[in-house]
C-alpha cells in the first residue's frame, strides 16, 4: 500500500473531510489532495502531526507496516473467541406456524450465553420442543433426551403423564433405575402398583423387597401376603391367592380395571 493510499485510508476511518484534516494540521485543502493524488509530499512535521492525528507510527503511515514492538503488544492484548461448532436447519414445510423439522445442535464454551433452541414438529437440539422431541433438554409428546418431558419418554430423568423409561421415571406408567408412577417398575420401584428390587405400593408389591396392601417377595410386608414357596427355587406369586386378594380388597375399584389387575398379576 503506498503512502497517498494509505493516508486516505486513515482519513476516511477517522471520518475526516480533507477540509477538516487540513485544519487540524494547518495547511490547505489543496495540499491534502496533493499528498493523497500522489502529486505532493508532505514534511518531516507534517508527517509527525498526521502520525500523532491517527495515532500510528510513521512507519505505520508511511509503509503501511507494524512494527515489532506494536504487534507484541496487540498480540498480548487479543482475546481468543471460544471455540464452538453449530449446525441448524430448518424445513420449509410449516404445520400450525411450525417447521415440519427443525434441527438446532452445537457444542459451545461456556462463556457463550447462547443457547441453541429447536422447536417445531420433530424438533432435535440442545433444547427441544415439539411433537417428536430429541435433546439434553426435550419437551414434546414423544420426548427422548437427558432431561425430558411428555407423554411417552424416555431420558436420564424422564417426566412424563404416559410411559415413561429413564435412569429416574416419574409418570402413569414408570420405568427406571428408580421408577415412580401407577405403575412402577424398577430397582426401586414406589407408586400403587410397584415390582422391582424394593418395590413400595399403595396397593400391589412384588419385589425382592415387596411393602404394600397386597404383597409378594422374598421379603414382605403388607395386610395380605399372596405368595407360595417352592423348595429350591423361592417364594413366587401364588396366582390364587392374588387374584382372591384383588377380588376381596378392592370390591369399590372400577371393574374393568380391576379385571386388568387380575390378569397381570393372576397369571402367574
Amino acid at each position: 500500500m503506498t503512502f497517498q493510499e494509505r493516508l486516505l485510508q486513515l482519513r476516511k476511518q477517522k471520518g475526516f473531510s480533507q477540509e477538516a484534516l487540513a485544519e487540524r494540521i494547518g495547511v490547505s485543502r489543496q495540499a491534502v489532495s496533493k499528498w493523497e493524488s500522489g502529486l505532493a509530499n508532505p514534511d518531516i512535521n507534517n508527517l509527525v502531526l498526521l502520525s500523532e492525528i491517527f495515532k500510528v507510527s510513521l512507519d505505520e503511515l508511511i509503509k503501511g507496516e507494524v512494527p515489532r514492538a506494536f504487534e507484541k503488544e496487540a498480540t498480548i492484548k487479543t482475546v481468543k473467541v471460544p471455540w464452538s461448532r453449530h449446525y441448524e436447519y430448518k424445513s420449509k414445510s410449516h404445520i400450525g406456524g411450525l417447521p415440519l423439522i427443525h434441527i438446532n445442535i452445537g457444542w459451545y464454551d461456556r462463556r457463550f450465553k447462547t443457547n441453541f433452541k429447536a422447536r417445531g414438529i420433530i424438533a432435535v437440539g440442545n433444547i427441544a420442543t415439539g411433537l417428536i422431541s430429541i435433546g439434553l433438554i426435550s419437551v414434546g409428546i414423544f420426548s427422548f433426551g437427558a432431561l425430558s418431558f411428555g407423554l411417552l419418554v424416555l431420558g436420564g430423568l424422564a417426566l412424563g403423564l404416559a410411559l415413561v423409561c429413564g435412569g429416574v421415571a416419574a409418570g402413569g406408567i414408570a420405568i427406571g433405575g428408580v421408577a415412580l408412577g401407577i405403575f412402577a417398575l424398577g430397582g426401586l420401584a414406589v407408586g400403587m402398583f410397584a415390582s422391582g428390587g424394593c418395590a413400595i405400593a399403595s396397593h400391589i408389591a412384588v419385589g425382592g423387597y415387596a411393602r404394600g396392601h397386597i404383597a409378594c417377595g422374598e421379603i414382605t410386608s403388607g395386610a395380605r401376603i399372596a405368595e407360595r414357596y417352592i423348595g429350591g427355587s423361592g417364594k413366587v406369586i401364588d396366582s390364587e391367592m392374588m387374584v382372591l386378594a384383588i377380588k376381596q380388597e378392592f370390591t369399590e375399584m372400577w371393574l374393568p380395571f380391576r379385571e386388568l389387575l387380575i390378569k397381570l398379576y393372576g397369571g402367574w
